[in-house]
């Protein structure tokens, strides 16, 4: 059985367990990034969950993390999911969690991962807006989507 809830103590030992969650789901979906440039991304990622707004997880029966997002101010900053549960429908699940819980209307994603595109057009996002590079700068075209429900 699958939990999805917030969690407010944002230990160490849960924010690693969430950095490999992170890493095992960007490995299989962001194939654009070189090792080197996830080994660094990945030093960053601590401070972004300790410090999001709504951290909300889904954790199987023995609350062991199997995906993760980060929601701020209606708008979700971040959504992975662990690479041998992908297809089984938790991505929705969280998402329609975010979309009712927390108002979830906006996100951004990476032009080059478009399986994750796809996704949320499928659970009612549009693109409004395109940038060439990512927030850090690196020529990664990002995509900025609203929900049109």
């Amino acid at each position: 059985m699958i939990n999805i809830y917030e969690v407010q103590d944002k230990n160490d030992d849960l924010i690693n367990a969430l950095l490999e969650v992170w890493e095992d789901s960007v490995r299989a979906t962001h194939l654009f990034l070189s090792d080197e440039e996830i080994q660094n991304i990945k030093k960053y990622v601590p401070m972004g969950l300790s410090e999001i707004g709504h951290l909300i997880i889904a954790s199987d029966e023995n609350k062991n993390p199997l995906a993760f997002m980060g929601i701020e101010d209606g708008k979700l900053e971040m959504l992975f999911i662990k690479n041998s549960e992908r297809g089984k429908g938790l991505g929705k699940r969280l998402l329609n969690y975010g979309i009712e819980q927390y108002h979830v209307h906006e996100l951004a994603v990476n032009e080059q991962n478009p399986q994750a595109k796809g996704f949320y057009e499928h659970m009612g996002f549009k693109v409004y807006q395109r940038n060439e590079l990512d927030d850090q700068g690196n020529p990664y075209p990002v995509l900025y989507m609203k929900l049109e429900k």
